[in-house]
């Protein structure tokens, strides 16, 4: 289903509006996440009513190709039947039970046989609870307590996490959030992507007191910002010689890049490891994991707390269990691989026509139109006021080609299973009416 530009607009929308107004009163900014709001792109939020496959239905009966997968757990797509059926069975033995269940030794063992370097798993219920979690793990493996993160590299909501980058080539935390004491956050250090020499400054001069160095080594949530090998495997030599963890967050890229993760595909092992999205299908799921040496200091059999009554739930292990088997039986990582491959045939010559700077840029299943002026960035490098407005004029032509990307400027799309080659060419055509509108 195509529809005209106006379609775009709140009004085509009643019952998202309906909807919208209602959750104003009782929802603060009437949406339960900030990016979800189209606060970066104007306009009434869409409120959803069913995904089947590839494609999403509004509350109002209007279909769309879905590209942000909700942000990337729908590895298979939407409503995968291997999913709903291994969902609905365990629905029917029980929800929960705040108790050990076989599910949780099935997804674990997955999950260590896949990634590489790592021993045990401990199972949690997001991605903000596994990094939080692994990074007191480090601090009371090592002893120490500062932690070093990387400018646009996104951690999840907790306090010490939510740190923006400050001038020099390394900076004290300063809070980006309302609410985070300055204390919180006083053992964070920030550093700026793509730099070696901020790198060997910092922890020349502080690399005793590291605990840890946490990246997401595929950079996913401030745009797409693929780092160069060479500067991954410095943080791992660099880590090691000064007696520091090596965390990469795969929150993202983890299952989603390769069976182990950007891991696998870079051939660089970290020290900790932390997953989301895709092992839990769709379901709230988190995870950290490590060698053996490392999580035994995880209570009960060491001195760290770590707890979480939902964690494990049986219902959210087969909704993983059967997303990362399908994956396997389907060699899912090698179709998705070709399926961006089509992808990038299909765009580049579109995006070379744009009317403004317009760049593709792809890691596996992951893509992000960059509308950097300068082509595509590999550090936290904020947009023009003129580049987010014209995606916000491409992200509503888009909706009225029946196209749903991600409501930011920043935020990457995902390609699943579901998605066809007739998928693509929609995608394309629907790029090139935007295009050819707004040229």
């Amino acid at each position: 289903m195509q529809h005209s530009p106006e379609d775009s607009s709140p009004l085509s929308h009643p019952r998202s509006q309906q909807l919208y107004e209602r959750a104003t009163r009782v929802i603060p900014g009437g949406v339960n996440s900030p990016v979800r709001a189209f606060r970066a792109v104007g306009g009434t939020p869409l409120f959803f009513a069913s995904g089947r496959g590839a494609y999403l239905t509004d509350s109002d009966g209007r279909r769309y190709l879905d590209l942000v997968g909700s942000w990337g757990p729908l590895i298979l797509g939407h409503a995968h039947p291997a999913v709903v059926a291994a969902v609905t069975r365990a629905c029917h033995e029980g929800t929960t039970f705040g108790a050990p269940c076989a599910a949780e030794v099935e997804l674990a063992e997955r999950v260590v046989a896949a990634y590489p370097g790592i021993e045990q798993v401990r199972l949690v219920s997001s991605g903000t609870e596994a990094v939080m979690s692994a990074i007191r793990l480090a601090r009371a493996y090592t002893g120490r307590d500062l932690i070093v993160k990387f400018s646009g590299c996104y951690h999840g909501h907790a306090d010490h996490l939510l740190v923006a980058a400050g001038s020099g080539l390394a900076t004290f935390g300063r809070p980006s959030s309302a609410g985070v004491p300055n204390a919180f956050t006083a053992c964070t250090r920030v550093l700026p992507l793509d730099d070696e020499a901020a790198v060997d400054a910092l922890l020349a001069r502080d690399g005793e007191q590291i605990a840890a160095v946490i990246i997401e080594p595929v950079p996913a949530n401030h745009g797409l910002l693929p780092q160069r090998p060479e500067f991954l495997e410095r943080l791992r030599t660099l880590t090691r010689e000064r007696g520091a963890l090596l965390i990469f967050d795969e929150v993202i890229s983890g299952f989603r890049l390769a069976r182990g993760g950007a891991a696998e595909r870079l051939g660089i092992v970290p020290d900790l490891a932390t997953f989301g999205k895709v092992i839990g299908g769709g379901m709230p799921v988190g995870a950290f994991a490590g060698p053996r040496r490392i999580m035994a200091r995880l209570a009960p059999d060491g001195d760290t707390y770590q707890a979480g009554t939902l964690s494990g739930n049986p219902v959210a292990m087969a909704s993983g269990i059967a997303t990362l088997d399908v994956l396997a039986a389907e060699r899912g990582w090698e179709k998705l691989e070709a399926l961006g491959g089509q992808l990038e045939q299909l765009l580049r010559p579109l995006l070379r026509q744009a009317p403004f700077p317009m760049h593709l840029v792809r890691v596996g299943s992951l893509f992000w139109l960059s509308l950097h002026e300068n082509g595509a960035a590999r550090t936290a490098a904020t947009l023009s006021p003129q580049a987010v407005g014209r995606f916000a004029a491409l992200f509503h032509a888009m909706l009225a080609e029946g196209i749903y990307l991600p409501p930011s400027a920043y935020e990457a799309c995902f390609l699943s299973l579901a998605h066809t080659a007739a998928d693509l060419e929609r995608l394309a055509q629907g790029l090139r009416n935007v295009l050819g509108r707004l040229r």
